[in-house]
């Protein structure tokens, strides 16, 4: 579909804006020091605050400015790259999970759950925020790690056995880090996430584009602050640390090369 030009609210200053009864924080984690900028002056007393990001910690960077009863999260589990400019290429799926920031979902959930309803975006409501991050960071770490360090599109990481085995054993990882501190997710879930990986077919991951376009890549989202949440909970993750580790180094020198 087209949207065209006439028919897109767009500002390039957020102190033009109305006030919002919800702002949806779609950055890139690279830009999060960009949250105060953009973001106050789009709040009156019971703005919400909706961050559809990657990784870990954007949850509690945004409470930690503005206070944690705004402060809402959510993952989007679909397919897609930016092409050009104003081209996105959708791919695959489109789901969004939302959830409070801690605890049970309240009536807003529900209440920004339809919005999206209205405007035909699948969404479910998380009965645990922190649950649907680290089912996310399954798929995220292993696949956006590697496809990023190896240069490689999803189907090419799953297709030798030895590749496939890495992925499960850094799923693995992911799982005792998610346990470590407290969130059970089922030793099936990486069947379920390689089955629906072979049905992408050769998907570039959103880190593989970013290191190949030079663009800065969401490492300590995605990667460093899981592993040190795992770390903290003395839970080994030796593929982990080295995954972030070489990726540390690719976004270092991202420009040289």
């Amino acid at each position: 579909f087209v949207l065209l030009a006439d028919q897109v609210r767009a500002y390039d200053n957020p102190a033009e804006m109305p006030k919002a009864d919800l702002v949806l924080v779609t950055l890139k984690t690279t830009a999060n020091d960009q949250f105060e900028t953009l973001i106050t002056p789009l709040l009156k007393d019971n703005t919400v605050i909706l961050t559809l990001q990657n990784g870990l910690g954007n949850e509690e960077r945004l409470a930690d400015l503005f206070g944690a009863g705004r402060v809402m999260g959510g993952t989007a589990f679909v397919c897609i790259n930016r092409i050009g400019p104003g081209h996105v290429n959708h791919i695959a799926d489109g789901l969004i999970a939302i959830g409070e920031i801690s605890g049970p979902p309240a009536d807003r959930a529900n209440q920004v759950a339809d919005l999206f309803k209205s405007s035909n975006v699948p969404v479910r409501v998380l009965e645990s925020l922190r649950y649907g991050r680290w089912e996310k960071l399954v798929w995220n770490i292993p696949f956006n790690g590697l496809s990023a360090v190896m240069d490689m599109t999803t189907e090419l990481l799953i297709d030798s056995a030895e590749g496939e085995e890495l992925v499960r054993q850094i799923m693995s990882e992911v799982l005792a880090a998610a346990k470590g501190v407290g969130v059970y997710l089922p030793q099936e879930l990486i069947e379920a996430k390689i089955a629906a990986t072979r049905k992408m077919g050769d998907y570039r991951t959103s880190m593989h584009l970013d290191m190949k376009a030079g663009r800065a890549m969401e490492v300590e989202a995605i990667f460093g602050y899981p592993l040190k949440v795992a770390q903290n909970a003395n839970v080994p993750v030796l593929r982990l640390e080295m995954l972030y580790e070489l990726l540390q180094i690719r976004n270092k020198t991202r420009h040289n090369g």
